[in-house]
C-alpha cells in the first residue's frame, strides 16, 4: 500500500477524486497527508470530509527552500506526492529529491500548450482537441513522464470556463487511472 501526501492550494476537485481512489482501493492507497500553501483554499474542506490529516504551510514569506523544508517535516512515511492543484514551481532539488515518486496534473495534452495558461492556449491556438496529462515532475515545468492522459474535444463556441469545466471531468479520469498504474 502507498502512502500519499497531496500538496494543493485550491478548489480541492482532483484531491476529492485523490481521496475517493484512496477510500475505494484501501489496499492500494492511502492519503497520509494534504499539504496546502493556502489557509483559505477550499480543498481544506474536503481533508476534513475524508478524515485526512492537514497542513498550512504558507509560501508568503518564505523562500521556497524554507517553503519546501518545512513541506518535508510532514513527508516521513510517504511514497507519492500527489500535486493537485498547487499552484507553486518547485525547486529543482526538492524535485530530484522525490525523482520518480512526485506527480501533477496538467490541463492540455502535453508537451503542447506547457504552464500556467493551457487551456487559453489550446483556444488560442485553434486545436481541435485538447486534455489532460498526469506525469512526473521533473525540475522543467511540465516535462516529466507522461504516465497517462485523457482527451477533450473543443467544441464550437467554448470558452475558456466551459473548456476548463469538461477537462476537469477527464482530470478525475486521469487522476484515478494513473493512481491505479503507480499504487499497484
Amino acid at each position: 500500500m502507498k502512502t500519499l501526501a497531496i500538496l494543493i492550494s485550491g478548489s480541492g476537485s482532483n484531491l476529492r477524486t485523490i481521496a475517493q481512489f484512496c477510500q475505494a482501493n484501501p489496499h492500494l492507497a492511502r492519503a497520509g497527508v494534504v499539504i496546502s500553501n493556502k489557509s483559505d483554499a477550499f480543498g481544506l474542506e474536503i481533508a476534513k470530509e475524508f478524515n485526512i490529516p492537514s497542513v498550512v504551510i504558507p509560501t508568503k514569506g518564505r523562500t521556497m527552500a524554507e517553503f519546501e523544508a518545512e513541506i518535508q517535516k510532514y513527508l516521513n512515511g510517504v511514497d507519492l506526492i500527489c500535486l493537485a492543484g498547487f499552484m507553486r514551481v518547485l525547486t529543482a532539488e526538492f524535485t530530484q529529491q522525490w525523482h520518480g515518486k512526485m506527480v501533477n496534473i496538467h490541463p492540455s495534452l502535453l508537451p503542447a500548450f506547457k504552464g500556467g495558461n493551457a487551456v487559453e492556449d489550446a483556444l488560442n491556438f485553434g486545436v481541435k482537441i485538447t486534455g489532460c496529462s498526469v506525469h512526473f515532475v521533473e525540475p522543467e515545468i511540465d516535462s516529466g513522464k507522461i504516465i497517462t492522459q485523457k482527451a477533450v474535444e473543443i467544441q464550437d463556441g467554448d470558452t475558456k470556463e466551459s473548456l476548463h469545466n469538461r477537462i476537469k471531468q477527464a482530470e478525475t479520469l486521469a487522476y484515478t487511472q494513473a493512481l491505479q498504474i503507480l499504487c499497484k
